[in-house]
C-alpha cells in the first residue's frame, strides 16, 4: 500500500500507511522520519494501545519507564499501554522507524493537531498540545 497522509512538524515527518479505516480499528501504522536535533514530544505514555517500533536507519533512541534503549536497523521494540516512554534522535542523521498502534486508536489526526500547533510559529504553546495528547489518548508525563 501505498504512503497516505505526510504530515511534517518541527523536523519530524510522519508517513500514513494503514489507519483505522484500512484495518478495521485493529492496527494503524506509520514511519516517521526525524531529522538530527528535532525536538520531540515529552515522555508521555497510551492510556488504552499498545505500540511497537521497528527501526528502519539509523540509531532511535528510546527511555522506557526510565531505561535507556537503543535502535538500530532491524531491531524493534514493545511499549505495553500505560508505560511512560519517549524518544530521540541524538545522532548527527535522520532516523527512521516504523511504529504499529494496537488497536488503531491513534491516526493522522493527532499528527494533523500537533503539527497546528506546532507549526503555528513561535514557541509552541504547551497547554495546548498538552491538551492534542489528552484528547487522542497520549497522556503527558512530567518529571
Amino acid at each position: 500500500m501505498k504512503n497516505k497522509d505526510v504530515i511534517k512538524f518541527g523536523g519530524m515527518e510522519v508517513h500514513f500507511c494503514l489507519d483505522a479505516n484500512d484495518t478495521g480499528n485493529q492496527i494503524t501504522m506509520f514511519k516517521c522520519v526525524i531529522s538530527s536535533g528535532a525536538k520531540i514530544a515529552a515522555p508521555h505514555y497510551h492510556k488504552s494501545f499498545d505500540e511497537t517500533v521497528y527501526c528502519l536507519k539509523g540509531t532511535v533512541s528510546y527511555t522506557v519507564d526510565g531505561k535507556a534503549i537503543e535502535l538500530s536497523p532491524g531491531d524493534s521494540l514493545f511499549i505495553p499501554r500505560g508505560t511512560v516512554h519517549a524518544f530521540a534522535n541524538k545522532s548527527n542523521e535522520a532516523i527512521e522507524f516504523i511504529c504499529v498502534i494496537n488497536p488503531g486508536l491513534m491516526g493522522p489526526d493527532y499528527f494533523y493537531d500537533i503539527a497546528a500547533i506546532i507549526n503555528a510559529g513561535g514557541p509552541p504553546d504547551m497547554m495546548k498540545l498538552k491538551d492534542a495528547m489528552l484528547s487522542h489518548g497520549l497522556v503527558p508525563v512530567v518529571g
